[in-house]
């Protein structure tokens, strides 16, 4: 099966592709079944440059732009694999570069970029709060020439494969601003002086193997130089991120759509009951044509999303929109694949039963679909705020 939708980046296409086939099936089942990380799998897609796709090319990365990143994603999903062991290095990198100050981006993006350091991670989740992101109580007070960090964050994903993390905290009480969005800072955080000086962290067990923590802050100082912008502005800084989050979470789910419409493709031809391929039974074919039908839609907004962001237009509409319809439709040609590999599905030699576990997630997090139809209802409906 071959969508015409992107046709424009087949030599990023081939060369991840390329260097995927160097890591087959069996190495993502191991991974999985070892609750391991793809360590070789990440460090090859640095060595490959792929990783600083969106560091400028003065910092010693690629400039490509957020459309040719969502690529890279979709192509690593499709290919069997799963971008949640790599993709926070992508979003994480637009906060620093579009917020951060040029002494911070000379210190620390050519070293992302050789990979020499690490930013796979992002700490804004609170137990308490939730997607309430406004209302978090990790607090970042100035003493001196440091902030010192007190609260708690969870489901941080790649704590342990990281060096870097973009951290969110209120630097001023909620009952002092004008606004619940004002008083939160971003900070990027040494993951390893982190945790030796107070930052205290507690690997989680998850269904899909996707590496993520809860975070402790027992008075974790760090410089006032690692604050990134200004204080006081750290949501909006954030949400640049986010958009791009779902953008390139939308592109992994399409991937995976794809993947799972290949499989169970190639699977219904060959599998013969009753005298004939079950692929032959409308039953069996329009659940298939029907998810590849609302994959390629979702590809389409994928597509705008990225392109507004890399023109630098709003595209928050279009980044959530992209993030649900792609998580739905992955979600479906999940369902079509393992329903119709029968017994076999769950067997883990044909990784659908993984891949099936892996897709989950994106109705869940990093935004649940029905947070974006609250956001659709009110910012594009203008129906009133239900929360």
């Amino acid at each position: 099966m071959q969508s015409t939708i992107g046709a424009g980046y087949d030599e990023i296409r081939d060369a991840v592709r390329t260097l995927c086939a160097e890591f087959p099936a069996e190495y993502h089942r191991k991974v999985d079944e070892e609750r391991g990380y793809p360590e070789a799998f990440v460090d090859a897609l640095t060595r490959n440059g792929w990783m600083a796709a969106l560091i400028p090319e003065a910092y010693g990365g690629s400039g490509l732009g957020l459309a040719e990143a969502s690529v890279i994603m979709e192509e690593i999903n499709r290919a069997g694999g799963n971008s949640g062991a790599c993709h926070g290095q992508m979003y994480n990198m637009n906060t620093l570069m579009q917020h951060g100050s040029e002494a911070q981006r000379q210190k620390y993006l050519p070293k992302i970029a050789s990979g020499e350091l690490r930013l796979q991670s992002m700490g804004v989740t609170e137990p308490t709060t939730g997607t309430d992101t406004t209302k978090i109580k990790t607090t970042a007070v100035k003493k001196g020439d440091r902030y010192v960090i007190n609260g708690q964050k969870v489901w941080i994903s790649r704590v342990q494969h990281s060096d870097l993390m973009i951290l969110l905290a209120r630097t001023t009480p909620l009952s002092e601003v004008k606004k619940k969005s004002e008083g939160l800072s971003i900070f990027l955080v040494d993951i390893k002086e982190a945790r030796a000086k107070g930052m205290e962290v507690k690997p989680i067990l998850n269904m899909v193997n996707h590496e993520t923590n809860e975070l402790f802050f027992d008075n974790l100082e760090i410089p006032a130089e690692n604050l990134i912008g200004e204080e006081g502005q750290g949501f909006k800084y954030i949400l640049t991120g986010l958009n791009a989050e779902r953008s390139l979470i939308a592109a992994e789910c399409i991937g995976d759509g794809y993947w799972f419409i290949d499989k169970v493709s190639a699977y219904v031809k060959d599998r013969e009951v009753f005298g004939r391929p079950i692929g032959q039974n409308q039953g069996v074919q329009f659940p298939i044509a029907e998810s590849f039908i609302e994959v390629e839609a979702a590809n389409l907004m994928r597509f705008e999303a990225c392109r507004l962001f890399d023109a630098g237009e709003p595209c928050g509409a279009q980044a959530n929109m992209a993030k649900y319809l792609a998580a739905k439709a992955s979600w479906e040609a999940a369902n079509a694949c393992l329903q119709f590999h029968g017994g076999f599905g769950f067997a883990a030699e044909y990784d659908v039963e993984r891949k099936f576990r892996e897709t989950r997630l994106y109705q869940v997090a990093p935004i649940s679909t029905n947070l974006i139809l609250s956001y659709v209802a009110e910012h594009i409906l203008g129906l009133p705020r239900s929360f």
